[in-house]
């Protein structure tokens, strides 16, 4: 039949014939649903719902009565008709209970209504009618263990959570989602080794490939091998190419000498109260308006009083929320903005919107201060940092071009700090030599975490203070702790806090003990912001480099140890010899206010240069292409040396380990040079 549809404004004929026949059984199934999608296309979803309420209420006989609720539950739900979209589904599953997209949609309906216990339920009892597996059952099935576990994550239900996901992983090992949550909510937990398996159906390597790019980071200090899972891990997410007919690129406009300012356009989920936000607001505050013109796009949860967001909006020139617009929809107003360059402070992260840069809807794009490494994309062709976070020989490690500043971590000189509490009040020994960390929990690994153990078993009295994770992550670390016969005790965990009263209690501490392989990053500006030194390890990599840069900044580079094992002494012998550390002390409060870490106007100009060097390129085609070759080769080499297991290393005992792997793939098969690892006079 023909399923086009008059306007709502025409006669209403055509539409009642179109109900007669779903009311007296004359109406396919095939063409309900052209008729369905012909209506919601035009706009009349109102009259979609009807069509599908007349029709499951006349062919109650019909064999797939089932897939018509679920189509019509659809509908319902993009009405923003919950309940009708539950009843519908409903009756679904009465019809056929194996039907799994019934139950998936169901248990994300009743999330969404806010009725968490139910959803979980729904999709439990799919997954436990599903017990015996078959072809058709089992992306559904997986769908519904990914759905729990992820609910259950977000409620704070760890071990629940971990335990379905590692089922879900059992199922399809070779599908990703379930094991980027697993391997993160282990490393949260502090159960190590992150990547176990005691399961005939899971290798290691099968962990290792699901991993996302950010919680590598945490897990392994090899760059080579993070740009090779970033540019994997982009490729999955984003696929492609995908139609771009409708997002023709636009020549850059021309500004240079034109007296017109360059516009430029910061994305990101964390322009809010978020150590994101916290760091950019001043900087956009200091941005000079006659050079430069500040768009804001916002693509995160909603906010109410949230003073950093205030903030940003107050010095914008333009602020847009686009959390609910599509990729496309979001990629088209950006290019309706004329933005010229547009940044991702996002990356990898949560809530990123990586989608939207594929479209390319600037002419530049850059990758600044929200990611700890390349996004090893086709469609980023700069990223921001410092001379010690990525030395010049370190640059093989991006696809984009790198570009520097002093210091890669901007902060607010303007933020409100409580007055600093008395030891007691901040639950600490008022006698003791305090070493601290507040770091997240997912940035301790075992081998840190050892080191810490010999620090404390070295120096009597002293005690670890660490921000409060999960309760059961607590107490696993003070379990280890007493394993290595460490006192429980000298372990305190500092609870959630206020900002303004964590960064006062901050001051209470002797010194920070920084994670490795990744790093303090606001945590570590944090510290120096309240006078407290910091003992850092720079590794190989951006996220293992960025505490050093702090620190460097800061006016204290004698604090970059260069191995674990100086950095366990160093730690050692500050408890023992307390005035070494207080002159360090002085020396960092005596250079704080000229630092290059607090020079943000410096930083906003420099910034501004940044940007109108690209500008610049862009007008003259000088616009650099990522260098993406070779890293699918790279991902399986680093693959094989990751699994080694090798902690630390020095940069030539890291890059021959590579060039050997290297030449022995080559071997096999030879491998086009490039400039990384493979250049030719090495070949």
């Amino acid at each position: 039949m023909n399923a086009n549809i008059a306007p709502a404004t025409a006669q209403a004929s055509p539409f009642a014939s179109i109900l007669e026949k779903a009311q007296n059984q004359q109406l396919s199934l095939g063409d309900l649903f052209q008729v369905a999608e012909a209506l919601n296309s035009s706009g009349q979803q109102a009259r979609a719902v009807e069509v599908y309420k007349v029709w499951t209420a006349f062919n109650e006989t019909h064999p797939l009565l089932h897939v018509a609720y679920f189509n019509y539950s659809v509908t319902l739900r993009q009405q923003g008709d919950n309940a009708g979209a539950i009843l519908a589904l409903q009756a679904a599953n009465r019809l056929d209970p194996l039907f799994g997209p019934a139950h998936i949609n169901l248990g994300r309906t009743l999330e969404d209504s806010g009725l968490i216990n139910q959803a979980l339920q729904k999709w439990r009892t799919y997954i436990d009618l599903t017990d015996e597996v078959i072809p058709d059952r089992i992306n559904n099935r997986l769908m519904a263990m990914q759905h729990t576990g992820r609910v259950l994550e977000n409620a704070g239900r760890l071990d629940d959570a971990e335990s379905i996901l590692w089922q879900a992983i059992e199922l399809q090992p070779n599908k990703t989602e379930a094991g980027q949550h697993w391997s993160s909510i282990r490393q949260r937990q502090c159960k190590w080794p992150v990547l176990t398996t005691t399961s005939p159906h899971v290798t290691p390597r099968q962990l290792l490939d699901a991993m996302s790019p950010l919680t590598l980071s945490c897990y392994s200090d090899d760059p080579m091998f993070q740009l090779a899972k970033a540019y994997r891990y982009s490729k999955q997410l984003i696929g492609g190419p995908f139609d771009l007919s409708a997002f023709p690129r636009k020549a850059p406009k021309k500004k240079t000498g034109t007296g017109q300012r360059v516009r430029i356009g910061y994305l990101s989920s964390d322009l809010r109260d978020h150590a994101v936000g916290f760091a950019l607001r001043e900087v956009l505050e200091l941005h000079d308006k006659d050079s430069v013109e500040i768009y804001a796009y916002y693509c995160g949860e909603a906010r109410t009083n949230d003073a950093t967001q205030d903030r940003i909006k107050a010095v914008a020139d333009q602020w847009r929320d686009i959390a609910a617009l599509g990729d496309a929809e979001a990629a088209k107003t950006i290019r309706a903005d004329e933005i010229d360059i547009l940044i991702d402070v996002n990356g990898y992260t949560k809530m990123a919107r990586a989608k939207i840069f594929a479209y390319r809807p600037a002419p530049v794009i850059v990758n600044f201060c929200g990611y700890p490494g390349s996004i090893g994309s086709p469609f980023h062709q700069y990223m921001i940092a410092d001379g010690h976070i990525v030395p010049p020989e370190n640059e093989i490690f991006y696809t984009e071009k790198v570009l520097r500043i002093a210091c890669n971590q901007p902060i607010d000189r303007k933020r409100v700090i409580a007055p600093t509490p008395s030891r007691i009040d901040a639950g600490l020994p008022d006698g003791a030599f305090v070493y601290a960390c507040f770091n997240g929990m997912q940035k301790i690994t075992s081998d840190c975490f050892n080191r810490w153990m010999k620090i404390l078993s070295a120096t009597p009295g002293s005690v670890l203070w660490l921000l409060a994770g999960d309760e059961d992550a607590n107490v696993r670390l003070r379990q280890l702790a007493e394993k290595q016969g460490i006192a429980a005790e000298r372990l305190i965990f500092a609870p959630k806090a206020p900002n303004a009263n964590h960064l006062a209690r901050i001051a209470c501490a002797d010194l920070f003990l920084d994670t490795f392989p990744y790093g303090a990053h606001s945590t570590a500006s944090d510290a120096i912001t309240m006078g407290l030194p910091i003992l850092t390890v720079s590794g190989n990599g951006f996220a293992s480099r960025f505490c050093g840069s702090i620190v460097a900044a800061a006016g204290i580079p004698e604090m970059i140890c260069a191995t674990p094992e100086e950095y366990v002494a160093r730690a050692i012998g500050f408890a023992h010899d307390r005035e070494s550390l207080r002159a360090i002390r002085t020396s960092l409060w005596d250079k704080r206010d000229t630092s290059a870490l607090r020079d943000m106007p410096g930083l906003a100009r420099r910034l501004e240069e940044l940007y109108w060097q690209m500008q610049g390129e862009a007008e003259r085609g000088e616009t650099p292409l990522p260098d993406l070759r070779n890293l699918d080769i790279y991902y399986e080499v680093g693959a094989e040396l990751v699994l080694e297991g090798i902690e630390f290393e020095t940069a030539d005992a890291y890059r021959k380990r590579y060039t050997s792997k290297l030449a022995y793939q080559n071997e096999y098969a030879p491998i086009p040079y490039d400039d990384r690892f493979w250049k030719q006079n090495k070949g």
